[in-house]
């Protein structure tokens, strides 16, 4: 094999944004310059030369400020900005240098310390950003050519070389892979995947190089969409934050009120600056987005993605959480759970025939019908003339004998008649073999619950969920089955996409709802419920882009986690502002009665403004508890299972359960 030329990938440049928070990060280095070289002038004994190293680093800072304060206004936000800007003006118009240094130090350093901590806080969002592929190897016709992942379809065959990002959601061809998955489960040890297994975009290969088949678009697979999702977390605005505004409108409007009266009490300009300078940042606008910001780089390293601050703190406040069944509580994989055997073929010849017709389909069904054949050591040859009759099943040729695998209804269209089903009442989706023109075999396909159902639920409980409603198109009969012995108050059964976003409304009496689902028909509850929770990122599209919070591991372990950071953001948030405003507002009333100097005012605020942001930044602090669980199965060095995104549902029953299945629904 040979390889072709190839494009290097090169890096990212920096985007305005990027150079704006590197600027903001080094902006507090002018007015500290200015203040040590007027120190030492003033040790040297030359005040004029003092007085200009002070003023003229101060211009420089109060038209960086000018601008921001005008670009504010335009866009209609008027905040605390503006005081600094006056204190800082009028400082200089009362001969005040060095208060009015002071005051551009702690402005600028207030800038430079909010910058620091959102990209420390953003760290685990912008390096799952950076990580994206650009390009990717792939095999045309023996020769190896780079090309944009943008060109990658389904079907592709894709070199993934040591360290390089998979780029596209697919299958190991053959041998072995070993993938680093840390930034998309959480998971710290490394996964191996044998032949045939499906692998996720964004994982990194730390093994040998190996071979993928691309199973869909590069835009359409789960990196991409994680992508997408955190860019949208980046771009929202927190509802907690927008409530800091109003709060800094009515802050700004008291400031101007005690410093102006203070001017008028007593006739001495320097005690209207001295609030003006106390007042300058409030705590206010620095606290709570530095806050919110780590509680979403938290979550994020606990594998939960918060799709901005306002999620974050809705997350905290959740008391009902409806959760849908399948993918969910269960593992969301049907497993063959019995066979029934009829007539003159056994059960294993059964198995046999419909596994090897089945291997003309792609539905999840079909596909676990064809591994428990290999895992049985069945030799399933190549079926013929295969028919897929849309809502029924498929028909075919295999070694010579006519096979039919679907619903009863299949079964009924070509007079064959099956007696009623033995032992099916826990089966999640029931399906008839026919061979010959006579019945087989009666497969009855079950959904596993997950192990950690009971754990998760407790947890959830114990972070403030006070009820717990099951809702999911199933059978009663399967629900009620699923959930004995677990903490669910309610369950509701047989209920479509219109009647599960009915159940979240109605309950939403009994406090605010979290909708946790995966499935395209999860997606108007998930839109409809005060906080969506979609789980798995390789779930239904729809659900993920309708839900506030993605689980990106394929179980609800780390949701609690996620709940816990959020009432941990949310509270010292709070705690941040209140006392940042408490301190301010004494300051300031010290001030309007002469007992501080606009210097000593300046010095005291700076001490507020570092104190409130540092505090804030306790939100990163976490201990061991709360990095993700992961999934057993990728502990023990297998594939972790991830939802199927055809449906969020395996029906119950026989011939109206498999109505509701896509297998027995879509046409392929």
């Amino acid at each position: 094999m040979t390889t072709a030329s190839q494009e290097p990938s090169g890096t990212a440049q920096r985007d305005s944004s990027d150079w704006a928070q590197a600027l903001r990060q080094c902006l507090a280095l002018v007015p500290l310059l200015g203040l040590l070289g007027g120190l030492s002038f003033e040790a040297a004994g030359w005040a004029e030369g003092a007085r200009w190293a002070y003023t003229i680093p101060t211009l420089a800072i109060l038209t960086v400020l000018a601008g921001q304060v005008v670009t504010s206004l335009a866009r209609g936000d008027v905040g605390l900005d503006l005081v600094a800007l006056l204190s800082m003006g009028g400082a200089l118009a009362l001969s005040q240098p060095l208060a009015g240094i002071v005051i551009a130090l702690m402005y600028s350093g207030g800038q430079s310390l909010e910058a620091y901590a959102t990209g420390r806080a953003g760290h685990a969002m912008t390096a799952l950003l950076a990580r994206q592929p650009r390009t990717a190897l792939r095999d045309e016709a023996g020769t190896l050519r780079d090309i944009p992942i943008a060109a990658l379809a389904a079907g592709d065959r894709i070199l993934v070389r040591v360290g390089d990002v998979v780029p596209v959601d697919g299958r190991v061809a053959a041998g072995r892979a070993l993938l680093d998955q840390s930034s998309l489960t959480g998971e710290a040890l490394p996964v191996a995947f044998t032949a045939n297994t499906p692998v996720l975009s964004g994982a990194v290969n730390v093994g040998t190089p190996f071979t993928l088949f691309a199973e869909r678009p590069a835009a359409e697979s789960t990196y991409a969409g994680i992508v997408r999702l955190v860019e949208a977390a980046r771009a929202r605005k927190a509802p907690m934050a927008r409530m800091a505004d109003r709060f800094g409108l009515a802050f700004l409007v008291v400031t101007l009120l005690l410093a102006a009266g203070a001017w008028t009490a007593t006739g001495d300009p320097l005690r209207a600056l001295a609030v003006l300078v106390v007042a300058t940042p409030c705590p206010l606008i620095l606290a709570v987005p530095v806050a919110l910001v780590s509680g979403l780089s938290r979550t994020a390293s606990v594998g939960v993605l918060v799709k901005g601050g306002g999620a974050l703190e809705a997350l905290a406040r959740m008391r009902v959480l409806v959760i849908d069944k399948t993918g969910t509580l269960t593992d969301g994989t049907a497993r063959l759970a019995g066979t029934q055997a009829i007539g003159r073929f056994g059960a294993e010849e059964a198995l046999r025939l419909a596994a090897a017709l089945d291997q003309a389909s792609g539905h999840p069904i079909a596909r676990t019908l064809v591994e428990e054949a290999h895992r049985r050591g069945l030799t399933l040859p190549q079926p013929g003339h295969v028919v897929e009759t849309p809502g029924e099943g498929l028909s075919g040729l295999v070694d010579d004998r006519r096979v039919l695998v679907g619903a009863r209804r299949l079964m009924e269209s070509h007079g064959i008649a099956f007696p009623a089903a033995t032992g099916s009442e826990a089966a999640a989706a029931t399906v008839y073999v026919a061979i010959d023109g006579g019945p087989a075999a009666i497969l009855s396909f079950a959904d596993p619950p997950r192990v950690d159902g009971a754990d998760v639920l407790a947890a959830l409980r114990a972070e403030g969920i006070e009820r717990v409603v099951l809702a999911t198109g199933d059978r009663r009969d399967l629900a009620e089955g699923l959930v004995a012995g677990l903490a669910v108050d309610r369950v509701a059964a047989g209920l479509d996409p219109a009647g599960k976003t009915e159940i979240v409304a109605t309950e939403r009496r009994h406090g605010r709802v979290m909708m946790v689902g995966d499935g395209v028909n999860d997606a108007p509850a998930l839109a409809a419920a005060d906080l969506g929770v979609a789980l798995g990122a390789r779930g239904a599209a729809a659900a993920a882009e309708a839900a506030d919070v993605v689980v990106l591991i394929d179980s609800l372990s780390p949701l609690p986690k996620a709940i816990r950071i959020a009432k941990r953001a949310r509270a010292i948030a709070l705690q941040s502002v209140l006392a940042g405003i408490g301190l301010s507002l004494a300051g300031m009333t010290a001030a309007a009665l002469g007992y501080l100097s606009p210097l000593q005012g300046a010095l005291l605020q700076e001490a507020i403004d570092v104190a409130v942001i540092l505090n804030a930044m306790r939100v990163l602090g976490g201990t061991t508890a709360d990095a993700p669980a992961g999934c057993a199965e990728s502990r023990l060095g297998g594939s972790p299972r991830f939802n199927l995104p055809q449906s969020d549902s395996l029906a119950g029953g026989d011939d109206h359960g498999l109505r509701e299945h896509p297998r027995f629904h879509r046409s392929r």
